[in-house]
């Protein structure tokens, strides 16, 4: 059986230290802020999370351009040419075209590679609920599973990936055109918090509003009590763009409530973030809905 490598790109959000831990590869998406154009890559060895944030709630903005065909090609060939094959787990498609971008470069290759497996698939995700469904395929690898297996199993696993999130407020998202001018009112009061999840096709959708973060939190958490499968024994991810405190507290919740042994907690990368904003916090499980 041949060897495989699991692919993403930076939209999964994982740390430098998860990819080093799951031998996995990470596409960098390119971001503009300030008139310079930098890579997102794990290391964030162009700018910080926390420095990204802090221009952000400065009023600066960040524009981001999914990658070319070609740079997909390239990274899936450094697999190929060790004689392994690709598993490719792609941001959702519903939200850029990157998934698209994948698969044209995967047809591309097989041509050339006409021995190879390549499989693309839509993590129907984003930010670190895609990582946590990297994260997951990388167990089922470890277990011996073959690329096809591990590649049903993404599949499957997606359509159980359930996203909850707070933000501040809705008005990035407005601007980006990620939701509609109607939606973005619910984020507009004074203290008010607006709910979002990403549903079963992978859009964007705010599923209400509550007052205060202590609030919010707790509707976070109800969610992962009515919804998740055998949560106790997930490792359940985390999120926030900036506020470190309110992301651990979540985290903490999380362990007390229902018996996690693990969480694991990271930003939000700067091509996730742009369109989000600051202030936002969210959970990442398994569920029996998204």
């Amino acid at each position: 059986m041949r060897d495989f490598a699991i692919m993403t790109d930076s939209c999964c959000d994982l740390t430098a230290d998860e990819v080093r831990e799951l031998g996995v590869s990470v596409l960098p998406i390119s971001f503009t802020m300030g008139g310079r154009t930098m890579r997102d890559t794990p290391d964030h060895a162009d700018m910080s999370p926390a420095e990204f944030f802090e221009r952000i709630a400065a009023g600066e903005n960040c524009t981001t351009a999914a990658s070319g065909v070609g740079e997909y090609a390239d990274l899936m060939k450094t697999a190929l040419d060790a004689g392994k094959d690709v598993l490719f787990i792609s941001f959702a498609a519903a939200l850029s075209t990157m998934y698209q971008s994948a698969c044209i470069a995967a047809k591309d290759l097989i041509e050339s590679y006409p021995d190879a497996k390549i499989a693309v698939v839509d993590s129907l995700s984003g930010s670190r609920g895609q990582g946590m469904l990297v994260y997951a395929a990388a167990q089922e690898k470890r277990k011996g599973k073959t690329l096809e297996e591990v590649a049903e199993f993404a599949r499957e696993g997606a359509k159980h990936m359930a996203h909850w999130f707070v933000l501040a407020d809705l008005n990035h998202l407005k601007r980006s055109g990620r939701i509609s001018s109607a939606a973005a009112t619910v984020g507009t009061m004074l203290h008010v918090k607006p709910v979002l999840h990403i549903d079963e096709e992978g859009h964007l959708a705010v599923a209400g509003k509550v007052r205060g973060m202590k609030a919010a939190l707790g509707v976070l958490i109800d969610y992962v009590e009515k919804t998740g499968i055998d949560i106790e024994n997930q490792t359940v991810f985390l999120a926030h763009t900036g506020d470190v405190e309110q992301a651990e507290l979540l985290g903490q919740l999380v362990r007390e409530r229902f018996g996690v042994k693990e969480t694991r907690n990271g930003y939000v990368g700067p091509v996730v973030g742009s369109h989000i904003g600051t202030g936002g916090v969210g959970v990442f499980f398994f569920a029996t809905q998204r």
